[in-house]
């Protein structure tokens, strides 16, 4: 069968994007968008409930499909709650966008030095829950025929220097093991590890003036900083027919900060 640009379209498609809900200018907001934009209905899940309905509505004024849960990816029963809902609501889900996570609001913590409830803290959100909401949607997906899930790792984790950067690293391993334990099961595992992002979390965690900004600017290939919405592209191919033979990879969508082989 020869390509066509319809096979960037999920019309019919139910997604799950994690951490949809938080700031304003966000990759979850502008994934939950790019994906209902292509045609899918779109459970905009996050802790912060009025964030959530905030996207949720937003996708729906323009004619889309669109909740909003509300979740702790950190809690089982609060996540089969959430998928239970979603499949209710729109029929199943065939695409799970694991895009909550701990960023901007932690400091720099030396792992030599860092609590042990701290470390576990950032792990349970960053790496424990998308392993939860992969589990949970697993099940939905071989009924359905298969799916995709989408975890957001980071260019901070190669290398990782920080607490941040070695559980985003992580990820990377569980976007591994979950490919090789789903490829036949048709359910397609990747993650998208982005640079610097002119989101709001971004923005104030590395602000223009910032010791780091001026580090990229000496190293990155073409641009220090990316939209939100420049993530979109890579993440509806990862979601559609048009990128069914991928799985177990990590896509750097950075600039060139990252250069791998």
């Amino acid at each position: 069968m020869s390509f066509s640009i319809d096979q960037f379209r999920l019309d019919g498609k139910i997604a799950i994007v994690t951490g949809a809900g938080g700031r304003g200018n966000s990759i979850g907001r502008a994934y939950a968008l790019g994906l209902a934009n292509a045609g899918a209905s779109v459970a905009v899940t996050d802790i912060n409930g009025e964030g959530a309905q905030r996207v949720a509505d937003e996708i729906t004024a323009a004619g889309g499909r669109a909740i909003a849960v509300v979740v702790d990816i950190t809690s089982e029963a609060s996540v089969a709650a959430m998928v239970k809902t979603v499949e209710q609501k729109f029929g199943g889900v065939d695409i799970l966008v694991n895009n909550a996570a701990l960023m901007a609001e932690l400091g720099y913590n030396p792992a030599s030095k860092i609590p042990i409830d701290e470390w576990n803290r950032i792990l349970n959100v960053n790496l424990t829950g998308a392993l939860i909401c992969a589990q949970a949607v697993v099940p939905l997906m071989q009924a359905r025929g298969g799916g995709r899930i989408i975890n957001q790792t980071s260019g901070g984790a190669f290398p990782a220097i920080s607490v941040y950067g070695i559980g985003k690293l992580a990820l990377v391993g569980l976007t591994t093991a979950l490919a090789r334990e789903l490829g036949r099961e048709n359910i397609a595992v990747n993650a998208i590890a982005p640079g610097n992002v002119t989101s709001d979390a971004g923005k104030s965690l590395t602000p223009d003036d910032s010791p780091f900004i001026k580090f990229l600017e000496m190293n990155v290939a073409m641009r220090v900083r990316g939209a939100p919405d420049e993530l979109v592209g890579t993440l509806l191919l990862l979601c559609s027919q048009a990128g069914a033979w991928i799985t177990g990879q990590v896509i750097h969508v950075d600039g060139g900060w990252v250069l791998r082989p």
